[in-house]
């Protein structure tokens, strides 16, 4: 995308922005995700770029009005090419005291707050620790405070519905939302839409009630004279082709479909629920019309066996979890790399150990998937940067799977997951095909036999005529795939299964480094951390700062130049969600010197935390 629109006023006479933060925080039954995922279809729709970042307890309704019940949204967009939600919110918009509490030191002086008075009862004080109303305390003086009764005001625009009182308090939200596309000049033909599709077959007068909560706040936006100023941000400069707005897990869904699809092979995804994977599931379920088995399993080890039985049949076998599911599937995984049989594992990382912060991030599980297994037993690893790479990589993980005859690991994460970008829609005829070859000729048939290029083994479907051979856990005989106690077979079987592995590194491309040419220091991420590195190796750039990026995509095998491009600088800088887990494989691989930069708080990098970094590392 290339830069557009400089700040300035509008034909229109709105003040034009290139980029705009705005956080929506309330309770959960605030229907604030719901608010912040309208606001985002509708500013795709608009043409902006955008970035966002949901964020919501982890209790299903933790008690109303309480700081730990507050749920949050966030979304950054602009005019240009941008990679993260933003650091501070330019607005924010807050439903009671709690939301106002947890969020308020995050925006800066002079920022936006929309507060909506009608929820800062004394009751509502209490419930958040308030000693004091902040509507009348002066705690608020160095921001542009506007007091709205939004609850008020929405229940006067729905007097004539035929709904009950509680069900009109519901609407709140989208009245809010209605000032909000005012304030920003967004359209509402979208989210009527929405409310057509969403409520049209359960309840028209609930369709009615929120379509005049969102007119009615728009219409209260341009009638109030509240706001002093009304603002554009224009359409980003986007590449020519077809749009939609996606997160992670539906990324993940559409790039398992669209390998199966290309393979010409159902696709079984074995899973149970459990933050922030359940989506995927979701997704999966909605496309049976592609090929797609789903099963909802009753526990984790269930679920991921049913995936190996569904590729021991020849489909492809997928399963998904979080930390703590993948630590029950650990054992089976151990069993596809024994028998030797394509698994897809996707691992939506959150914050842990045990049940840790279920809703929050975390990038904690990447030693669990290189090493969280009995034995030696070696897995292809790969790790998307954005939303949109986890169709890419969910795709790729299938064809490694099935080419190799191993399992393969997507690490996504929950800022991934539930996070959502414009991805451009890949054509079909782009995509690569790749033909899965069942092995028939039972002449000379040796089920551990092995391709030349790749040491993957055939794949022999069950009641093959003449294919009949031995398969478990048990170590092989190599070749014949017998029982086998020897102790050369056994060290000659665990060396091979794991060059196997290594071989997929003829499918990856070479890392790519991104920055000045001779800098001293180059900053290597991986996963989520793609969005604050590239930002903020721009903004240190953009302060004199001699620096280099490069992110890695691929963990298990790393891409064949990786060593030779850190040994070139004199200063690596590895930022991770974690106590430094891609540190410890990038020393005790390369024998390099980097420096981690950690951060395990649940939420993902900001900016300037990068950009810090690096000012301390130029000194």
């Amino acid at each position: 995308m290339a830069p557009t629109a400089p700040a300035g006023i509008g034909s229109n006479g709105r003040e034009v922005k290139e980029q705009v933060t705005i956080r929506f925080a309330g309770d959960s039954g605030d229907g604030i995700q719901v608010m912040g995922g309208e606001f985002t279809n509708t500013s795709a729709i608009v043409g902006n770029d955008l970035v966002t970042f949901p964020n919501y307890p982890a209790e299903i309704r933790a008690p109303a009005g309480t700081l730990p019940g507050v749920s949050e949204f966030q979304i950054n967009f602009s005019s240009n090419d941008i990679h993260t939600p933003g650091d501070q919110p330019d607005v924010l918009v807050v439903f009671n005291p709690a939301a106002l509490v947890v969020n308020i030191k995050d925006l800066p002086a002079n920022g936006i707050v929309i507060v909506n008075t009608d929820s800062f009862k004394e009751i509502d004080l209490k419930k958040a620790q308030c000693k004091t109303n902040p509507l009348e305390d002066g705690s608020l003086s160095k921001y542009q405070v506007f007091q709205v009764p939004i609850t008020d005001l929405t229940m006067k625009a729905l007097e004539e519905v035929d709904l009950p009182h509680k069900d009109k308090g519901r609407c709140k939200n989208f009245f809010a939302l209605g000032m909000l596309y005012w304030l920003y000049d967004r359209p509402l033909e979208n989210t009527l839409k929405f409310f057509e599709k969403k409520f049209g077959k359960k309840d028209a007068r609930i369709v009615q009630a929120n379509a005049l909560a969102l007119k009615a706040g728009h219409v209260y936006g341009e009638a109030s004279e509240l706001f002093h100023q009304k603002y554009e941000v224009p359409p980003a400069d986007y590449d020519k082709g077809s749009y939609r707005n996606i997160s992670g897990n539906e990324a993940i869904a559409l790039g398992l479909i669209a390998a199966a699809k290309r393979a010409n092979r159902p696709l079984f995804y074995g899973s149970y629920p459990i933050t922030p994977a359940s989506d995927v599931l979701h997704t999966l379920s909605r496309h049976k019309n592609f090929g797609v088995i789903t099963f909802q399993a009753e526990d984790e080890i269930a679920a991921v066996t049913s995936s190996i039985g569904a590729s021991y049949g020849g489909a492809i076998g997928v399963t998904g979890s979080s930390g703590p599911g993948i630590a029950l599937k650990s054992e089976a995984i151990n069993l596809a790399v024994m028998t030797e049989l394509p698994l897809v594992v996707i691992n939506v990382q959150r914050a842990g150990p045990s049940t840790g912060m279920p809703t929050k991030t975390e990038q904690s599980d990447l030693l669990q998937c290189m090493y969280g297994r009995n034995g030696d037993s070696s897995v292809v690893i790969v790790a998307p940067a954005t939303p949109s790479e986890c169709f890419e990589l969910a795709f790729f993980a299938i064809r490694a799977a099935i080419k190799y005859m191993c399992p393969v690991f997507v690490l996504s994460d929950g800022y991934l997951a539930n996070g959502a970008e414009p991805w451009k829609l890949p054509a079909i005829e782009d995509l690569p095909e790749f033909e899965v070859k069942f092995h028939s000729n039972p002449d000379g048939f040796e089920p551990y036999d092995r391709n030349e290029v790749t040491l993957g083994r055939p794949w022999a479907i069950p009641g093959s005529a003449g294919l009949e051979h031995r398969i478990g856990g048990i170590e092989k005989w190599n070749g014949s795939g017998n029982i086998s106690y020897d102790p050369q077979n056994h060290d000659f079987m665990v060396r091979l299964r794991t060059a196997k592995v290594g071989r997929v590194v003829q499918e990856i491309p070479d890392i790519e480094v991104f920055g000045d040419v001779d800098a001293d220091t180059l900053v290597l991420g991986w996963g989520s951390t793609y969005g604050a590195i590239r930002a903020g190796v721009e903004e240190a750039q953009n302060q004199g700062l001699k620096v280099a990026r490069a992110h890695v995509r691929y963990l298990n095998p790393f891409p064949a130049n990786l060593g030779t491009v850190l040994k070139k600088y004199k200063k690596v800088l590895i930022p991770e969600m974690n106590m430094g887990q891609l540190l410890f494989l990038i020393r005790a691989k390369f024998g390099i010197d980097a420096r981690g930069l950690n951060k395990i708080e649940g939420k993902p990098f900001q900016v300037s935390e990068i950009v810090e970094a690096l000012q301390e590392e130029s000194k």
